[in-house]
């Protein structure tokens, strides 16, 4: 029960924080280094659910925290991406062509695409870190969080025209 309430708190904090960053990027009303602040705010946020929520023994920490670190870089990339689609999306909606939507769907199967070869090809990576049980905890604390931001990031998509 202790987690849960943990996992709730900790869940509640990044989705203010994603709200906050990924409102504030997609308008992009804020400058480069509070942006970067506010994504170190989520990293630090998302560490601590992750951390929270794995119950890692020291050795298993110390294999898994690095590649954890490389995996959340790529992620990292993965969400700006994300965020410069939907900014375009916004930007053009009204008076987008059919080849600017073409274009904007193929980037984001692409986006798609690339998170799932990322997740497979850290599946051995975070199996020699950690047992299959673990690795899959972990799998499914990212889901979480990736439905989370993906939340936010469909509240900045406009629907009518």
């Amino acid at each position: 029960m202790k987690r849960i309430v943990g996992i709730s708190i900790i869940a509640a904090v990044l989705t203010v924080v994603l709200a906050f960053v990924v409102g504030q990027a997609v308008s992009q009303e804020e400058g480069a280094d509070t942006m970067q602040i506010l994504r170190e705010k989520i990293r630090t946020d998302k560490k601590l659910l992750v951390s929270v929520n794995m119950q890692l023994t020291q050795d298993e920490a110390d294999v898994f925290w690095p590649v954890y670190d490389t995996y959340q870089g790529a992620l990292q990339d993965l969400l700006d991406r994300s965020i410069k689609l939907i900014d375009d999306y916004s930007q053009h909606y009204g008076d987008m062509s059919d080849e600017s939507a073409a274009r904007m769907i193929d980037d984001y199967l692409a986006i798609e695409a690339d998170r799932q070869n990322l997740r497979e090809a850290y599946l051995p990576l975070f199996v020699n870190a950690l047992p299959y049980k673990k690795v899959f905890r972990y799998y499914q604390i990212e889901n979480k969080i990736h439905a989370v931001v993906n939340y936010e990031l469909a509240r900045a998509i406009p629907l009518a025209e």
